[in-house]
């Protein structure tokens, strides 16, 4: 991305016409450098009107994360939490990493208004939109070690939806293991990567993508049925707010779930289920799968699935429903 895209862009948040020559001049640049900054904004999911004599314009305004603001809640929340709003990142969760490396301090969370190579689960590429998207990582020490932290991803899904529950946003499902759907769609998704010893002490890197909104070229390169926050009927989100509150959400479930682990989450995460008691198909990590009857969830987090071989508990895999067959259960 060039550097000086989201410069110009703020310059432009007021919606009105700004010509090349004034934004060149507040940036100390040239017209042709202002023109290049925004050239690609397609690529970021936005659009940007260009009138001979005029100038630029934003077609619709961006939301920028105010990170004071965001603070300011945590705080009157007492939510001591410690928030890093960058600009433009490979990945949230790629950089906290190296954070972790270096020794970053438990409740450390980096956001981006931009990542350029968001990841999902097993590698896959996660699309976010400038302004119409959430994507941030919160890192969160452990004294267990990994073993302990077994349903630590629908405990975060259960977080992520109680949140915007609180918002007003309603029809939110929760898909095991770690996805958020509205009508069947992906609302959002959670990529949870761990370093630290078998016994512990563990640090979770918590990497959280939220579509906000969702321009039609990003539900095509996505390559599968997405949903977003404005597509929820009479929700108008605010991602400051929102951010915020998924982030005071979040520190009061792993605070719960550091003690206690999932079991006292299952039925309340069982009672958002997508698929609960429908027939599906899992995917297993090796290539290998299994069909059964959804039964609900182990108090580890385990998915289980009811087959003609008896009851199995399944720790991961990837799950697509089946259509239901006569006789057999169905929600």
């Amino acid at each position: 991305m060039n550097p000086l895209s989201l410069p110009v862009l703020r310059l432009m948040t007021d919606g009105c016409f700004h010509s090349g020559e004034a934004i060149a001049r507040a940036l100390g640049v040239s017209r042709g450098t202002v023109w290049n900054a925004l050239r690609d904004m397609g690529a970021l999911g936005i659009q940007v009107h260009r009138v001979p004599g005029r100038g630029y314009q934003l077609a619709e305004p961006i939301q920028w994360l105010d990170a004071a603001r965001i603070e300011r809640l945590l705080a009157e929340a007492h939510v001591p939490l410690t928030l890093e709003v960058l600009d433009c990142v490979a990945s949230t969760n790629t950089e906290l990493l190296a954070r972790v490396a270096q020794g970053a301090p438990h409740g450390l969370t980096l956001a981006a208004e931009v990542q350029t190579a968001g990841r999902g689960r097993a590698g896959r590429p996660w699309y976010a939109v400038l302004g119409g998207s959430l994507a941030f990582s919160l890192l969160w020490r452990f004294e267990h070690g990994v073993g302990a932290l077994r349903g630590l991803s629908p405990a975060v899904g259960l977080a992520i939806a109680r949140a915007l529950e609180a918002q007003g946003a309603r029809g939110i499902q929760l898909k095991w293991p770690n996805d958020l759907v509205y009508r069947g769609r992906k609302l959002a998704g959670i990529l949870i990567e761990v370093q630290g010893d078998a016994l512990g002490p563990t640090a979770a890197v918590i990497g959280i993508g939220l579509n906000v909104r969702v321009p039609a070229d990003l539900a095509v390169r996505a390559g599968q049925p997405v949903a977003s926050l404005t597509s929820l009927p009479g929700f108008k989100p605010d991602r400051s707010r929102l951010l915020a509150d998924l982030l005071i959400a979040l520190y009061r479930t792993l605070e719960r779930f550091a003690v206690e682990g999932f079991a006292p989450l299952r039925r309340e995460w069982e009672a958002r289920h997508a698929y609960h008691r429908l027939r599906v198909r899992v995917t297993m990590p090796d290539g290998r799968t299994e069909e059964g009857v959804v039964w609900g969830v182990g108090e580890g987090g385990e998915l289980l699935l009811d087959t003609g071989r008896g009851r199995r508990r399944l720790a991961a895999g990837e799950v697509s429903l089946r259509p239901a067959v006569d006789g057999e259960a169905d929600a």
